[in-house]
């Protein structure tokens, strides 16, 4: 058998393997929140994440702890002389369930179901943790133990939280995690079978607004009509954030833009997103340039009376939370600068207005060209039969722009098991076995031909 058939031959023995494995993986409740889990979960997850590096043959793994109480796990195989070292990078901690009852299978233990895996961070990252360790697996089996590059895993620990332990980490450890080709495995195919590079991500700003009228809630018969409602002013503001097809609206923010690589079929898009019969979509642009290309403002949250309970009373103060998706080519600061401004001048009735940053991230670009980029180019078609494609993701990685300035010569390239059908961050998430089957014989065909050249 040639390299290929004898790679695809072993990844393809080794997947009871990884199903195992991700089995022990997902019965962590690894949400890095001492508020809902117990933190020794994600100490268990931790050490199982060392303990199967180091069985891979890894001489050097260790549990290091990061600014925000997490630990990474770093792993190391150094490199044969003259041959580059890549960062396979991944993360064991998981999103909270989001209600035990939305879920068809139980959430910690890992269910086939119509030929696809379920269970919290079955996609999201456990499999893509599987899926470096299946390809070193049949990278062993048919090289032997000796791997031909230098290797470096980092799994981080506090991803889902955004609470930045490893980006603190980083800038203070450049040696011990220093690559030249970076394997950001935290994303995922357009669809399943389509190998796909994640080319952009938009990056983020967070804010709370709070709008107040009245020192104190006032009866609705008494008052109502001359009285200010906060919560009307509130909806009102809202409001002026999207025109009438839908577009994202903030003053001194461009939305315009048009994306020039893969194109999300408006169908398919619709049954990824569970849009409703009828439902219109929003914007103006396709499915890309509305996903990927322009920004994107969404309510996430609001703080108004319950339907349930409420009385017939004028409202003295509303707040929301929103999130602002920003493509790149926005700077952060000066997209939270046009949407604070935006929210004090539309604030209907001269009601107090209070803008609160909650955070903000850049958005990022990954390596469109280079030696790794083609290797992996002819990885993917080796393991997928069909050339790969590009897309963006709507969300952010901060960690991927510490990567960058921290080691701005390294090819960087995102990818993964975590295509639309997983359901990330949702319940009933899941991944497809296929999936982690490819990838990680796309990998292992990278990790045997690339050169650094």
């Amino acid at each position: 058998m040639t390299d290929t058939e004898a790679l695809r031959s072993a990844v393809r023995e080794l997947m009871p393997r990884a199903k195992s494995d991700l089995t022990e993986l997902v019965s962590y409740k690894s949400v890095y929140d001492a508020r809902q889990f117990p933190v020794e979960e994600c100490h268990k997850a931790a050490q199982w994440v060392a303990d199967a590096f180091t069985a891979e043959g890894f001489p050097e793994v260790a549990l290091h702890e990061t600014p925000d109480g997490s630990n990474a796990v770093i792993a190391r195989y150094p490199a044969p002389p003259g041959a580059p070292t890549i960062m396979l990078y991944c993360h064991y901690d998981v999103q909270p369930p989001l209600g035990d009852a939305e879920w068809k299978t139980p959430v910690w233990e890992l269910t086939e179901k119509d030929g696809r895996w379920y269970g919290r961070g079955s996609a999201d990252c456990k499999g893509n943790i599987v899926t470096h360790l299946t390809a070193l697996r049949a990278l062993r089996k048919v090289s032997g133990d000796k791997f031909p590059v230098g290797l470096t895993l980092v799994a981080e620990g506090s991803e889902e939280q955004g609470t930045g332990g490893l980006e603190a980490f980083v800038p203070e450890n450049v040696e011990l995690l220093r690559s030249d080709t970076l394997l950001i495995c935290d994303c995922g195919n357009f669809a399943v079978g389509v190998p796909t590079f994640t080319q952009t991500l938009r990056g983020n700003v967070n804010v709370v607004v709070t709008v107040e009228t009245l020192s104190g809630s006032m009866h609705s018969g008494m008052f109502g009509g001359p009285a200010p409602d906060a919560l009307a002013a509130l909806i009102h503001l809202l409001a002026t954030l999207r025109d009438a097809d839908g577009n994202t609206t903030v003053d001194g923010l461009t939305s315009d833009q048009k994306w020039d690589g893969a194109q999300y079929p408006e169908d398919q898009f619709r049954s990824d997103a569970g849009v409703l019969g009828g439902v219109d979509l929003l914007g103006s642009g396709t499915v890309s340039d509305m996903l990927w290309a322009r920004p994107a403002l969404t309510v996430l949250g609001m703080d108004v009376p319950p339907v349930v309970g409420s009385a017939a009373a004028i409202q003295p103060k509303a707040r929301a939370r929103l999130n602002l998706r920003i493509p790149p080519g926005t700077d952060p600061q000066q997209a939270l600068k046009a949407l604070t401004a935006h929210l004090q001048s539309n604030t209907p009735w001269h009601a107090k207005v209070t803008v609160e940053t909650e955070a903000t991230g850049s958005p990022f670009v990954g390596s469109t060209h280079g030696p790794a980029r083609s290797a992996m180019e002819a990885a993917f078609a080796a393991a997928y039969g069909r050339p790969s494609t590009t897309s963006g993701q709507g969300g952010s990685i901060p960690l991927c722009n510490v990567f960058a300035d921290t080691y701005p010569e390294a090819e960087i390239m995102l990818m993964g098991v975590e295509e639309p059908k997983c359901l990330i961050h949702a319940p009933n998430e899941s991944v497809d076995p296929t999936e982690i089957e490819h990838m990680a014989l796309a990998e292992a065909l990278f990790l045997a031909s690339y050169t650094g050249n």
